[in-house]
């Protein structure tokens, strides 16, 4: 998340979905709408990045539900940068949100997956404070 070249406040800076049987459904995703996967290394499994084929430039990826991402449903995950996250996650929790998981970290990144009131997910994350 960190190194991504946008990093402006409220920008999402990434996205990937999370599901039970990654390398299945990266094929799927192989097969209609022409990314490439490449297996990303979690140690005793693989997560994929999702390339574009023409320039290899990853797009999304597709995780396991493991790890950080174990007991959330299979959905497209965005993750947006705030400008200091224990800030928002309090702003979640007063509007009547909830905290799904976090504080995690990543590449020098805090961060929490998030329900908003209607119970739609979002990982919200800033740089470690």
């Amino acid at each position: 998340m960190s190194d991504s070249i946008n990093s402006k406040i409220g920008a999402i800076e990434w996205r990937d979905l999370t599901v039970e049987h990654a390398k299945d459904v990266a094929g799927f995703y192989q097969s209609v709408v022409g990314w490439k996967a490449e297996p990303v290394s979690m140690g005793d499994y693989d997560d994929y990045n999702m390339n574009l084929a023409d320039d290899g430039e990853t797009v999304a990826g597709v995780c396991h539900a493991r790890g950080d991402n174990a007991g959330l449903p299979a959905q497209w995950m965005m993750y947006v940068r705030v400008a200091n996250v224990a800030q928002s996650v309090a702003a979640v929790k007063n509007l009547g949100g909830k905290v799904i998981s976090g504080p995690n970290s990543f590449g020098g990144d805090t961060y929490y997956v998030i329900n908003d009131p209607a119970g739609a997910v979002l990982t919200i994350f800033s740089k470690a404070l």
